[in-house]
């Protein structure tokens, strides 16, 4: 179930990238969700978009 106030939609993805996805998420005590929207938030501020933290905490799921 998605949290409230974010966009819920599907995601077709490599399984060994999930697996390293998961592996990670697991590493920084993150869900796979948090995970990949972390990783989002990193690839975007390495090309100068920077973009405010939702109010709700960046580990839900």
């Amino acid at each position: 179930m998605a949290s409230p106030g974010k966009k819920s939609f599907p995601l077709r993805i490599d399984p060994v990238l999930w697996t390293e996805i998961e592996r990670l998420a697991a590493q920084e005590l993150r869900s796979a969700n948090a995970q990949v929207e972390y990783l989002l938030r990193q690839a975007l501020a390495q090309r100068g978009k920077k973009i405010p933290a939702s109010t709700s905490s960046e580990v839900d799921d």
